[in-house]
């Protein structure tokens, strides 16, 4: 017997239809089930104050089925990392590059899991740590992409980044995304950053509309250190920024601040039951969107 943990986004399966004959066939074949269900989007949240949350997870969790879209598998990526239990989605959203299965077939994927004929599919993590100019320290974590930007007004930002230490230059830019190849398909892809294969190891360092026509995205080793200070801005005016981690938490920045961006020792692991390789489903989807 093992522990399943449905992980349901109720804006995607608002009566619990899916989530419910999921745990019905589950507890059928002798498995125990435990549901986690948010009620309401938590994006948007401001990390920078916030005291810890008690984690809703039962720690023997043995697998994570999550019903919604790919951003309901980062919520659950981030809910799960300390735990090191593979994630299986179920795609009720869009495009779905991170979910595994459509809720049509859902009996027979669970069937498989099982049977124990599934792989383990193991992605890298960024973590980025902010330094505040007044001492105070925060962190966390992301499975796609850490994006630095700007906040309120459209002026364009001046942003120092270093690698290991090292002077890389002066961007002037929206922003700039620090992806990792899970997350290369998306923010990074929109703002022209290059399509990484996702079980690779490597940092993809893509500015946003920069301001200069010899600016181009950057990979990076996955040993790389790679760290942002927001200098003064014109006229010796405050900067403030945003560092948003995977979309979902964010940490306002202002000029003296800075963000040290490295590989995570977290992974997250994806239950893979598809023979289909990544070429082609990158394929399907680009013609779907």
């Amino acid at each position: 017997m093992r522990h399943f943990l449905i992980f349901t986004n109720k804006l995607k399966d608002k009566d619990l239809a899916l989530t419910e004959r999921i745990k019905a066939f589950l507890e059928c074949k002798g498995q125990k089930v435990s549901l986690v269900i948010k009620e309401a989007d938590w994006r948007n949240v401001d990390i920078s104050d916030s005291s810890p949350v008690d984690n809703e997870i039962p720690k023997d969790t043995d697998i994570m089925i999550t019903l919604g879209g790919d951003g309901t598998v980062l919520q659950a990526a981030r809910e799960i990392a300390e735990l090191k239990v593979p994630i299986v989605g179920v795609n009720l959203g869009t495009l779905g590059y991170l979910t595994e299965f459509e809720a049509g077939n859902v009996e027979e994927a669970l069937e498989h899991i099982l049977q124990d004929e599934f792989s383990i599919d193991s992605r890298m993590m960024l973590n980025g740590k902010i330094y505040f100019e007044g001492g105070k320290q925060t962190e966390s974590w992301a499975l796609n992409d850490i994006v630095i930007s700007r906040k309120g007004s459209l002026q364009m930002m001046g942003l120092n980044v270093y690698v290991n230490g090292q002077f890389l230059c002066e961007y002037h830019a929206d922003g700039i995304i620090l992806s990792t190849p899970t997350g290369s398909t998306g923010y990074n892809l929109s703002a022209g950053g290059p399509i990484i294969t996702p079980n690779a190891r490597m940092i993809a360092l893509t500015p946003i509309c920069a301001h200069t026509l010899n600016t181009r995205p950057i990979i990076l080793s996955p040993d790389d250190e790679v760290t942002i200070e927001i200098p003064e801005g014109r006229m010796g005016c405050n900067q403030t920024l945003e560092a948003n981690f995977d979309g979902r938490q964010f940490v306002s920045l202002n000029t003296g601040d800075k963000i040290r961006i490295v590989k995570s020792e977290k992974t997250t692991d994806f239950i893979q039951l598809s023979k289909v390789n990544f070429l082609e489903i990158l394929n399907q989807k680009l013609r779907e969107g």
